[in-house]
């Protein structure tokens, strides 16, 4: 039996704000640290205001056929206030929704901040052959998010299963 290799995947970090910059935005900045610090390469990085028009043309862009985006890591937008649009935004373009992304985290999201983790409408989902995921604006949630679910599942090494041996047959 032969040893499973890393495989750096190419993703997309956006960050859905209407007031934070490139310089504030530590919830995209920690999504980017875990993802060079884990070997994976960063293609794009943005922050769009949450407005559903601007949200769904940044995500139809990176999901087209883009070979330089494997994955869409979102934060923020995905509240339950009225500004709060992400969900919305990503909805129309959904192929597979991957429903165990979103009660994973809240369930683990559940020890450290208790009932409030029901206010979150943090998800994932196969998009036209690119995984996509949203996660909360808070950088402890995106720490959590990164640590405990996604970086393991980006990692080719990790069994018994993970998305990056499956990525080539989401499109099938």
């Amino acid at each position: 039996m032969s040893e499973r290799l890393f495989v750096a995947v190419n993703v997309a970090v956006l960050t859905v704000s209407d007031t934070r910059t490139r310089e504030n935005d530590t919830s995209g900045g920690a999504i980017v640290e875990s993802l060079t610090d884990a070997g994976h390469h960063v293609t794009r990085r943005k922050i769009v205001s949450d407005d559903v028009v601007k949200l769904r043309s940044t995500f139809e862009e990176w999901i087209g056929d883009d070979p330089e985006v494997d994955v869409i890591l979102a934060t923020g937008g995905t509240g339950i206030t009225g500004r709060d649009v992400t969900p919305e935004a990503l909805a129309p373009l959904v192929t597979k929704p991957i429903v165990g992304f979103g009660e994973l985290f809240r369930h683990l999201s559940y020890a450290e901040i208790g009932a409030s983790t029901i206010q979150s409408r943090a998800e994932g989902a196969v998009c036209r052959g690119k995984l996509v995921f949203l996660l909360p604006g808070s950088t402890g949630a995106v720490r959590l998010a990164m640590t405990k679910i996604l970086l393991p599942q980006l990692d080719a090494r990790t069994r018994p299963c993970n998305f990056v041996e499956l990525m080539p047959r989401f499109r099938e």
